[in-house]
């Protein structure tokens, strides 16, 4: 396993790794140049046995507790030069491979990993991942902070279209 910085990151590998699927960690401190653009890099190429196989850009947030009616906000926000970024990768990698957001969320308590199909213990914490392709992502997000340039999608929209990440590979 790669010494990664970033929890979050850490936590998808050590889940990939835990569910023996195949995958090559990217290394960060590698900047790839692409007709003449600096492109901003994704975090795995995940290998699927079902389908398309997948450059995953791991994005690490945090739950806040779920109310008595079991709904918590899951934050869904990325950067705009994200989603420009794996478009090229996708165009660099060719029909065979996909981008994939990948949505790893700390869980505040152990009762709050129900609202999951994919949790994963790691150091002690739980969390629960869930992606989405980032066409798809792409085609719903909206402007959330033109200074920051991020975007996000509504978060009943978002809620739809994410799925559990075992669901693609």
């Amino acid at each position: 396993m790669a010494n990664r910085k970033v929890i979050y990151e850490a936590c998808f590998e050590d889940y990939l790794r835990t569910v023996r699927v195949p995958y090559v960690a990217v290394d960060e401190a590698k900047k790839a140049l692409f007709a003449g653009v600096e492109l901003k890099s994704f975090d795995f190429v995940v290998y699927s046995a079902s389908g398309v196989n997948l450059l995953a850009d791991v994005k690490g947030r945090k739950v806040p507790p779920f109310g008595p009616r079991g709904r918590g906000h899951l934050e869904s926000w990325t950067g705009r030069d994200d989603l420009d970024s794996l478009a090229r990768w996708e165009t660099v990698f060719g029909s065979g491979f996909a981008g994939l957001l990948v949505f790893c969320y700390h869980l505040p308590e152990p009762a709050a990993a129900k609202h999951f199909e994919a949790v994963h213990l790691f150091r002690g914490e739980y969390y629960g991942l869930v992606g989405v392709y980032f066409k798809e992502y792409a085609a719903a997000c909206r402007p959330r902070s033109r200074s920051w340039d991020t975007v996000s999608v509504p978060a009943a929209v978002f809620r739809k279209m994410i799925r559990p990440v075992s669901a693609f590979f």
